[in-house]
């Protein structure tokens, strides 16, 4: 049967007598009797046997700093070991000694014999930690990789996969049930003399013998906790990944992740050995698995380097030929730019500064490479992910002008910026692409036919909506005027009318801010979709929560001006969005329209037009053939009018919408500066419904008046609302107007609007917009158009 684990140990793990112990309760607690362990040197003792190799070549004293390091792996001997146990152990140790004194007093020493020197921190390890698991009663046996792994020598050794498995297979057949510990960081040419693996080399070790095993897990016991989506000593928030792919791994690894090397991850291609990342000092935590063979998106990883090179040439002939050969030296680039006039620019670590200048230097004449400059000023942020392409948008987004183009292959999106920025770009592409999605929830207040049709539209949207902005858009509340159904985990939009019968209760404005308080939303945005003076009045409360609000609500928009100003105030005192686009004009982009031509310089000098589809459809319909208050009660009859009749006929809709479209230009002025000209006598205003249609012909005589006035000079009626400077003043009137019958106010669709604007720019010819200005669709259309344009500006840095 196959052995299933391997554990490797890194030097911080293994650092002093309670971290052995510790080593040993993980591997008697996690483990099982035939698990392969691999080691590197305890603490920092590989670095104190080049420190007397250094010492040595240089010509200063290295026996007395021998001596410590001696000590050190003796003090560690006899606290953790029975008298027996460290009598062998300290008798290897001074036959140790006594080799290392030999081969320090040599005038000179080759690679081989620097490369023994050095690898003897792996062999105390080994022989401890196997003594120590003996010591707690289990069969336990070191092993020197030179046995096991044969190599070619080279600028790293590779590795004689065959030879080398041959042996390992071997081995673990001599020791069956038994844990083997096995040296990391060396192995051996045919002649058995000693080699290095290099930076990393013990990682690589485990990785490269669990795949000769056949194991189907190694762990990297280490000091942190496993791969988290950013670097968590820079980034606050950081989290840890459960799991990731290998290629994403190796994509993270090559771009300077300080967990993985990419080195490690390569044994394990074509294999069915997966890897973990686990703490030593936290063995019961969750850690990080990398799997071989997954096909799924990890979550994405935001990693940096704060130095890399970058090497900037002209070339006649192509660059993929110098690619295939970096690729080949082990020298593929972070990232490179293909540019215009046949110029590039490939990154690199500086580690690999001088291979990378020698080679190009070797391919100067075949490459035609001219103007080669080295920039080392610069660092890389990048983002990995099986999915980097999902988050290209946002990512670039983040870029200044300082910033290279965003470099993509398919695992990873990288960009180089001055060094002093990386910092900086990397908390953002975190937060905006690696931290948790932003969830911004909206709140419906008016369920009626306006907001049942704004649910199926976002409904149908709302997938799209969340790709695109790359949050969370949920609908979390809705609300009619008795009562309130608040869910934190979202409205289940198939079943929203029966949850909201269900759990809806009744509220008051402080149960509703309470309940709104506890959501456990990053933003909040409310749509009032009513005609609610009430709840206009809370907008400033609203403000204050921090609540978005759109508005299809004409009144706060054109009320009192100390109130509308007050509401402007409180968006300038804080990051808060308002927006009442479906107030006037429902779908159609009149207020867009305006704000634009301000922002573009122009000078906007008239706004007129019908803002009613109701008055609209009656003028466009009224001939003098039928009277003026049968068309009333035919449009009454098809639900065209209010319940009321006189709320369209009075002309005071039309006003408000006025006065909102004369502030959207900047003109601070009160509802009553519009002058009104209602089509409803004062006799017929204030009388009840009932009374007032029993007497509606009183409408007829004046407007059959008008209306045969008119014709006689070849105009027709409409009722238009007027915004006009006139010598310096300002005229403002809602009321009967007399057009030609080619005036953009006459041949409309019935129940259209038109809004007509003249400015600077426009001037004989105004800038007209015209489409259906009522409709529970485009009214609901309007309404999340102004709330995906603030759920746009959330998300923006």
């Amino acid at each position: 049967m196959a052995r299933g684990h391997l554990h490797k140990f890194g030097g911080s793990s293994l650092a002093d007598a309670d971290c052995y112990r510790r080593v040993a309760h993980i591997l008697l607690t996690h483990g099982h009797s035939d698990d392969l362990i691999v080691v590197s040197a305890a603490g920092k003792s590989t670095n104190f046997l080049y420190k007397l190799l250094n010492l040595r070549d240089t010509g200063q004293l290295w026996q007395e700093e021998l001596q410590v390091l001696i000590s050190y792996q003796q003090t560690l001997i006899e606290q953790l070991l029975s008298n027996e146990q460290a009598r062998d152990l300290r008798e290897r140790l001074s036959t140790d000694k006594s080799q290392l004194i030999s081969l320090l007093s040599l005038e000179e020493r080759n690679e081989y014999q620097i490369s023994h020197v050095v690898s003897f921190g792996e062999r105390w390890s080994a022989r401890l930690m196997a003594a120590l698991l003996r010591e707690s009663g289990v069969a336990s046996s070191h092993v020197d990789a030179c046995s096991i792994l044969v190599a070619d020598e080279g600028a790293v050794p590779i590795i004689r996969v065959d030879e080398s498995r041959a042996k390992v297979q071997a081995l673990l057949a001599a020791h069956p049930n038994e844990r083997l510990v096995i040296t990391g960081f060396i192995c051996a040419n045919s002649q058995g003399e000693t080699l290095l693996l290099g930076r990393n080399g013990s990682d690589f070790s485990a990785s490269l013998i669990a795949s000769l095993a056949d194991i189907g897990r190694v762990t990297i016991w280490t000091d942190v906790e496993g791969v988290f989506n950013a670097d968590p000593n820079k980034i606050n928030d950081a989290k840890l990944l459960k799991s990731m792919s290998l290629a994403e791994a190796d994509r993270l690894a090559k771009l300077g992740s300080p967990v993985l090397h990419s080195r490690t991850l390569q044994p394990l291609f074509n294999t069915e050995v997966s890897l973990a990342v686990r703490s030593s000092y936290a063995s019961h935590t969750d850690f990080t698995l990398i799997a071989p063979q997954s096909s799924s998106a990890s979550a994405p990883v935001v990693t940096s380097l704060n130095e890399v090179v970058l090497f900037s040439f002209k070339a006649t002939a192509d660059v993929e030929p110098l690619l295939a050969l970096l690729g080949q030296a082990g020298l593929s680039p972070l990232a490179y730019w293909s540019l215009a006039q046949h110029k590039y620019e490939l990154a690199f670590t500086l580690e690999s500064q001088k291979q990378v200048q020698a080679l190009l230097s070797r391919q100067t004449l075949e490459l035609g490479i001219e103007e080669l400059q080295v920039q080392t000023d610069l660092g890389l942020v990048a983002l990995v992910s099986a999915d980097a392409e999902l988050y290209r948008k946002s990512f670039a987004r983040l870029l200044s002008r300082d910033a290279k183009p965003v470099y993509q292959d398919g695992l990873s999106l990288v960009t180089l910026v001055p060094q002093g920025q990386v910092s900086l770009l990397t908390q953002k592409v975190h937060r905006r692409c690696a931290g948790p999605r932003m969830r911004i929830g909206v709140l419906l207040l008016g369920v009626g036919n306006i907001g049942e049709a704004w649910i199926d539209l976002f409904k149908r949207a709302r997938l799209g909506l969340n790709q695109d902005l790359e949050a969370t858009v949920e609908l979390v509340g809705l609300v009619s005027s008795q009562k309130a159904f608040i869910a934190d985990q979202s409205v289940d939009l198939d079943n929203w009318k029966q949850q909201y019968e269900q759990h809806a209760s009744e509220w008051t404005y402080d149960s509703l801010f309470a309940e709104l308080e506890q959501l456990s939303c990053d933003e909040v945005v409310a749509l009032d979709i009513s005609a609610s003076a009430t709840l206009t009045l809370q907008y400033p409360e609203l403000f204050a929560r921090g609540i978005h609000v759109v508005s299809a609500n004409k009144l706060a928009g054109s009320g009192p001006l100390p109130f509308y100003r007050e509401l402007k105030q409180q968006l300038c005192n804080r990051r808060l969005f308002w927006r009442y686009n479906a107030s006037c004009g429902a779908g159609l982009p009149i207020q867009h329209a305006l704000n634009d031509l301000r922002n573009s310089g122009d000078t906007i000098e008239a706004v007129g037009g019908i803002f009613s589809g109701t008055l609209c459809w009656l003028f466009e319909n009224y001939d003098g053939k039928k009277s003026f208050s049968e068309l009333v009660l035919e449009a009454k009859g098809l639900g065209i009018t209010e319940p009321d009749p006189r709320d369209d006929l009075s002309g005071r809709d039309m006003q408000r919408k006025l006065l909102i479209l004369a502030r959207e230009i900047g003109l601070a002025i009160e509802l009553e500066d519009i002058a009104l000209n209602s089509l409803v006598p004062d006799a017929l205003a204030e009388l009840t419904l009932a009374d007032f249609l029993a007497r509606i012909d009183e409408l007829d005589a004046e407007l059959l008046q008008q209306y045969v006035a008119a014709a006689e000079q070849n105009k027709v009626l409409r009722y238009v609302a007027s915004l006009d400077k006139v010598g310096g003043k300002l005229k403002a009137e809602v009321g009967i107007q007399w057009v030609d019958r080619n005036h953009p106010y006459a041949n409309l669709t019935p129940g259209d609007n038109v809004f007509v604007i003249r400015s600077a720019f426009y001037q004989g010819n105004p800038l007209i917009i015209r489409g259906p200005g009522a409709g529970r669709e485009v009214t609901a259309a309007a309404v999340q158009s102004d709330l995906v344009h603030i759920c746009r500006d959330l998300l923006q840095e």
